[in-house]
């Protein structure tokens, strides 16, 4: 029987699969460079820039588009849910003030009446500025919510953000406008006079004299209880501190 020589055969063999190893290992390098540089050349799907509104600066202009109106949307929702616990809970204390005012007028004496009366007017007219201009928050913070639910596409993205940027400044404004100093000296004034309305006009300087500071006492409590919370949040979003909710 004739021997066939297979030393030639296996390492021709284990030359060429080499080869061909090292040719894969080549090319799976090239491939992981060209990747490396592909990415570090893109930038990051989902980040939108958009121009810095409502006084910022660079800071804020740096941080992504979705992120500040995020914020924004939190943090009004947040002042706005106050506003409404603020604007119910003196409406409602009010109204049972007036009410209180009103139910003792069929026991007491025709001369005393008058008391009860300016008591009850003067309770009731708390509640206006309440309930015809609570404040802008409350609106402002619906509205962009839903808008922010509906989702923003990258087109309008920052169109949103700039309308939400504006209630941030308009209710911080607002919201300030409810602490002005001139609103303590009317309240005081307007609660001043009723007791001297019933003092000088029905010699009645006690019951004056109770309604002028107890009247003073709740229209200060009302003012400075009176939710500010989107003073603070506009100065942050200014600064870009956006990182602590």
């Amino acid at each position: 029987m004739r021997r066939m020589d297979v030393g030639p055969l296996v390492i021709k063999g284990k030359s060429a699969r080499l080869r061909l190893g090292r040719r894969r290992a080549g090319l799976t390098f090239w491939l992981s460079v060209a990747l490396m540089f592909g990415l570090a050349g893109s930038p990051a799907r989902g980040a939108t820039r958009c121009p810095a509104g409502a006084g910022g600066g660079e800071t804020l202009e740096a941080i992504d588009g979705e992120a500040r109106l995020s914020w924004i949307d939190v943090h009004l929702s947040t002042t706005a849910r106050r506003a409404r616990i603020w604007t119910w809970g003196w409406g409602t204390g009010i109204i049972v003030a007036t009410v209180a005012n009103l139910a003792p007028l069929p026991f007491v004496a025709k001369s005393d009446r008058i008391d009860w009366y300016v008591g009850a007017s003067t309770t009731i007219v708390g509640i206006v500025p309440l309930l015809i201009a609570p404040l802008d928050v409350v609106d402002d913070a619906r509205k962009l919510h839903a808008e922010a639910a509906a989702g923003a596409s990258t087109d309008n993205l920052c169109r949103l953000l700039a309308g939400a940027e504006l209630s941030l400044v308009r209710d911080a404004k607002n919201q300030a406008d409810g602490q002005r100093w001139w609103l303590h000296v009317g309240n005081v004034l307007l609660n001043v006079g009723v007791g001297l309305f019933l003092g000088v006009g029905y010699h009645h300087w006690g019951t004056g004299a109770l309604n002028a500071f107890g009247g003073s006492a709740i229209g200060e409590a009302i003012i400075l209880t009176q939710p500010t919370g989107t003073i603070q949040d506009l100065r942050r979003y200014q600064a870009g501190a956006l990182d602590g909710r």
